[in-house]
């Protein structure tokens, strides 16, 4: 299984990766506490991911499987509602949103995909397809 790659430009030049560096020197900090930490384990019957999202709603959670790309999505915001006789001179809005996508590898059985979420962790168990394998040769009849 492998993570999909968020940018593959044919084009890209070396002023691209300064200015993105001196981007992240500032943004790093507010851009990684966004996306939620992943743990993919290899069992014997399958693969096992973890995602680490405390806060979140069991409905703030989109799971989309399009071919061999799983895509993991959360679009969050919190509002408070204001009431009567408060005078606001400031009001912040938690808002935030991710999206992690992986390439399956070709064994997943698509039909058995099950997910779950308890206690701040999405749990995503892929099985594997069953494969028959042959002690030999055989010979087969025509009827």
């Amino acid at each position: 299984m492998t993570l999909v790659r968020r940018f593959n430009y044919p084009f890209y030049s070396m002023f691209d990766n300064f200015f993105n560096d001196e981007l992240d020197r500032f943004s790093a900090a507010d851009s990684k506490k966004n996306i939620p930490a992943v743990n993919v384990k290899e069992t014997e019957n399958g693969y096992h991911l973890e995602v680490v999202a405390p806060g979140y709603k069991r409905d703030d959670f989109k799971i989309k499987l399009d071919k061999d790309l799983l895509t993991i999505s959360s679009e969050m915001s919190e509002t408070k509602e204001e009431k009567e006789g408060e005078k606001h001179i400031r009001r912040e809005y938690k808002s935030s949103s991710f999206t992690r996508s992986f390439t399956l590898p070709q064994n997943i059985n698509a039909e058995k995909i099950s997910a779950s979420y308890e206690d701040g962790l999405l749990k995503i168990t892929l099985p594997k397809v069953e494969v028959i394998q042959h002690e030999g040769g055989r010979e087969i009849s025509i009827a």
